[in-house]
This record gives structure tokens, C-alpha cells and sequence, in this order.
């Protein structure tokens, strides 16, 4: 059985929180251990991964390729700057090509109808490594981080300040399936997708007051758990100085993080731009986890990896 995971809704809270066990476990039984050894199981043993890149990457990169190592797999690592795709051949054609050659396939792109266009012509599992829609694998590692600290997440608040994207619209998604609550600080112009946020609200009910936006951040992060940011220019976005400025107001600092639970976790992806959306002081403070995330990358994408295979789940 193969599965594809284009988004959160894509596995559902059952299938996300069996991923998050595994990815738990599995960590666990490597405290110790070279990071190039496989699993004692080694349950992805023969299988190969193709990884598409046609945005830059480290974390999804060595994530993705690390994980199939530890698994027992291999990986093909393609830019889309060397690939027929690169040169016009259409995703359609790449998807049927790549199917035959590998067992899943891993796409960093930017339009998220590219990715649902690969899964709809595959024949093995596609999974989005990122889009301009959404971010489902990082978000995967933020919750694993978020239960390594403190063990749960369904009753849980988050809060985000910033801008409305791609990382924002996961999180959503997330709180949804998960049943956190996610307080969104950003300015006027900049909120989450309506239509992801109307869907979340849909499959909250009367729920539906735990998934909401402010224009206060202080309001946004009073009595938070977990305080996320990301970048306000995203790759391949100009340094537009009237967006900066919109979001400056939101900027997580001392004061802010002070405001928030007080074992909060500091949340951000990476990479930062230090003195914009977030301070020195708060990303190399003692409530970051932003190591500690980008390590769960990982231990994430391998739980990813086995239900897309249909071996958790």
C-alpha cells in the first residue's frame, strides 16, 4: 500500500499521531548511535527515494537523505536545473518516468499544483517537501519537538507572529487534526489562506474559536505553550521594505516570549533573518528549540517515509 502526503489532511489526526509515535520510538532507540547506521529493522532496506529541488535546501536535503539512510534505503538527489523537467518536459511525464526508475518521490518546488499534479500521475508515493501553499513535513517535526518537551499536544496553544504562509497554513491544519489551539498575530494584508482557514473551521465545528487571528501579538502569545515565527520575505521574494516594515510590529523579542507561558518553546524553521522576524536574544535564548526542531527533521521524515509505505498507520 502506498500513500501519498501532499498535506496534514492527506494522513488525518489518526495517521499523524501514529507518526509522531513512531518518530518518537525510533529516536529513541538510536540515543547513542552513529547517525549513518540503519534501524535495527532496516524497513525500508531496497527501496529508493528520488528527491526533486527546484527550491534551495539544506534541513529537507540532508533530512530526506539522512532518513532513507537510517531506514536502510537509498536516495537520487536531482536539481531541477539538470533535469528534463528543468527544460520543459511536463510534471506529468516526470511523474510516469520516476515512477518506474524509483519506489517514492520527494518534490521542494513552489507551486503547490505542481506537487498534486506529480501525485496524480505517479505510481508510487509523492510527498511535498514544501511548497508555496505549505510545509506539512516541518510541521510534522515542530509537533515531535513540541511532545519531546512537554509530552502532548491536543490542548496546547500556539501562537504565531508574522506572515500568513505556507508554514502558518500547515500549523493550522495541524491545530485542526490535533486539537491545539493556534493564535495568529499579523498584520492587515497578510493573513492565512481564507479558504485553508475556513476548512480548518469546518472540521472544528463549534470549535472553531481555537484557530484565531489578531492584530495584537501580545494578545496572540498571553499564556502561550509554543511561540512560532518564520521568515517575512520568503525564497525568490524581493526584500520588499513596506512588507518589513507591516511586519516589524511582530517581531518575537524578550517582551513578547515574556508575555507566553513561562516554559514556552520558541519555534522557527530556519532559516532566520536574525534582527527581522525574530531577536538574537529569543532564537539563542534558553526557551529556543530551534536545534533540537531542525534535528526532528529527521526523526519526522521517517515516520513519513514508513505511511507513505503504509507501514504506520
Amino acid at each position: 500500500m502506498s500513500r501519498h502526503f501532499l498535506d496534514l489532511v492527506d494522513a488525518g489526526g489518526d495517521g499523524i499521531a501514529a507518526m509522531l509515535a513512531d518518530a518518537l520510538d525510533r529516536k529513541q532507540a538510536r540515543a547513542g548511535w552513529p547517525k549513518g547506521r540503519p534501524d535495527a529493522d532496516a524497513p525500508l532496506a531496497g527501496h529508493t527515494l528520488a528527491m526533486i529541488f527546484e527550491k534551495n535546501s539544506t534541513r529537507t536535503r540532508v533530512s530526506f537523505d539522512m532518513a532513507m539512510r537510517q531506514l536502510g534505503g537509498t536516495t537520487i538527489v536531482m536539481d531541477a536545473g539538470s533535469m528534463q523537467l528543468g527544460r520543459g518536459e511536463s510534471v506529468a511525464d516526470t511523474a510516469r518516468v520516476l515512477s518506474r526508475y524509483v519506489d517514492a518521490i520527494m518534490i521542494r518546488t513552489d507551486d503547490h499544483a505542481k506537487v498534486e499534479e506529480m501525485a496524480r500521475h505517479a505510481t508510487v508515493p509523492v510527498i511535498n517537501g514544501l511548497t508555496d501553499h505549505s510545509h506539512p513535513c516541518q510541521i510534522m517535526a515542530d509537533m515531535l519537538t513540541v511532545l519531546d518537551r512537554k509530552a502532548k499536544l491536543a490542548g496546547t496553544t500556539w501562537a504565531w507572529l508574522g506572515d500568513g504562509n505556507n508554514v502558518l497554513h500547515s500549523i493550522i491544519e495541524a491545530g485542526s487534526l490535533l486539537h491545539f489551539d493556534v493564535r495568529i498575530a499579523c498584520p492587515e494584508g497578510y493573513e492565512p489562506d481564507p479558504a485553508l482557514l475556513a476548512a480548518a473551521h469546518d472540521r472544528l465545528g463549534d470549535s472553531a474559536a481555537r484557530i484565531a487571528i489578531t492584530r495584537d501579538p501580545l494578545a496572540a502569545v498571553a499564556g502561550a505553550d509554543v511561540v512560532v515565527t518564520d521568515t517575512w520575505i520568503s525564497m525568490g521574494q524581493d526584500h520588499a521594505e513596506a512588507k518589513l516594515a507591516a511586519m516589524m510590529p511582530f517581531q518575537v523579542t524578550p517582551a513578547v516570549m515574556a508575555a507566553a507561558a513561562p516554559d514556552a518553546t520558541f519555534l522557527h524553521c530556519l532559516p532566520a533573518h536574525r534582527g527581522e522576524e525574530v531577536t538574537d536574544a529569543v532564537i539563542d535564548g534558553a526557551q529556543s528549540a530551534i536545534w533540537d526542531e531542525a534535528e526532528n527533521r529527521l526523526h519526522a521524515q521517517k515516520a513519513v517515509l514508513l505511511w507513505c509505505f503504509g507501514l504506520v498507520g
